[in-house]
């Protein structure tokens, strides 16, 4: 069994879902690419008890990739990681031989957790997801983060929150629901017993009822300003953490919403950001479409406007805030 408390505390902070980068043309796994957006979240001080990095997530684009391309990507991204933050790698799939595979590879790389959602497709029971679920913990000694994801058809319930809390290995939650009460009653009544991450864009609620993390993508391109933000929130600086996540966070979510009306997919706004500050991005794969001739000049306007560095740029008498 694990120490939950102790992992916790070792994930807290940004939890920083990485895209999974690819080669123009096939679309191979463009792993160097990887290698080096982890060290440049270093670079701008992501580090364990103040941050994570989930691996081959949703942004990463799992559902795309092979359990043999996901262990491979994991295992350069816990190489760059060089122990000074944790990876947590995404298992989300619909096949437990799969599931299987993929925790204890992770657990072999030496990735912190693994995150898990319900099966899709065919909606599952209650019972059904603590099964899923057991079957991790029999086969690998790393934590579960248990992602909520209701619009995939299993909705999390309170009494499932409080069944989560006593489940082997379940360390935390990555937290949404669309159900107001229930998002806030699971908080209130279970945030000193489970980790909470935030992945609601409601963090200064969230953190003033408990949570533990915050879901952020602005991280992968502008970490300095991430780790400026949780520490706004651990100060309780609330209303400050609230102008600036109206400033910085709200920008790319708008984007987000409109590249979304053109084609599914998530990571390809990152991928542009990260284009943005100097870093490679390139396109997503199908079935999502490329972006970027669209969106490209966009998503640079919008970065431009918040203030985001790009790599060579003189910030030295610049806070990520000024």
């Amino acid at each position: 069994m694990i120490d939950k408390t102790a992992l916790a505390a070792r994930i807290s902070g940004c939890y920083v879902p990485i895209p999974t980068l690819f080669q123009d043309g096939a679309l191979e796994l463009n792993l160097p690419g990887m290698r080096r957006h982890v060290e440049f979240l270093l670079a701008g001080g992501v580090r364990e008890g103040k941050g994570a990095i989930l691996v081959c997530g949703g942004a990463g684009e799992f559902g795309t990739l092979s359990v043999e391309e996901r262990l491979r990507c994991a295992a350069e991204v816990r190489n760059a990681a060089d122990g000074k933050v944790g990876v947590i790698l995404g298992v989300q799939t619909t096949n437990q031989r799969d599931l299987i595979e993929l925790v204890k590879g992770a657990e072999r790389l030496g990735c912190l957790a693994v995150q898990a959602s319900a099966p899709f497709y065919e909606v599952p029971t209650e019972e059904d997801v603590l099964e899923w679920l057991r079957v991790i913990a029999e086969h690998a000694s790393v934590g579960i983060v248990f992602y909520a994801t209701p619009w995939t058809g299993f909705h999390t319930s309170l009494e499932f929150v409080a069944r989560l809390v006593e489940a082997p290995n379940v360390a935390a939650i990555k937290w949404y629901s669309p159900d107001r009460y229930v998002f806030e009653r699971a908080m209130r009544d279970y945030s000193k017993r489970i980790m909470f991450i935030d992945n609601s864009l409601q963090y200064v609620f969230s953190h003033a009822l408990g949570a533990r993390g915050i879901n952020l993508h602005v991280s992968n391109y502008w970490p300095q300003w991430g780790q400026q933000l949780w520490e706004l929130l651990e100060t309780e600086r609330y209303g400050e953490a609230q102008r600036e996540m109206t400033r910085v966070v709200q920008p790319f979510y708008d984007l987000s919403r409109e590249i979304s009306q053109y084609t599914g997919g998530e990571g390809h706004i990152d991928k542009l950001c990260l284009e943005y500050v100097g870093l490679e991005g390139g396109r997503c794969r199908p079935p999502t479409r490329d972006v970027r001739s669209l969106f490209a000049a966009k998503v640079w306007r919008m970065a431009e406007s918040c203030g985001v560095p790009r790599i060579g740029a003189d910030r030295s008498n610049r806070t990520a805030f000024s």
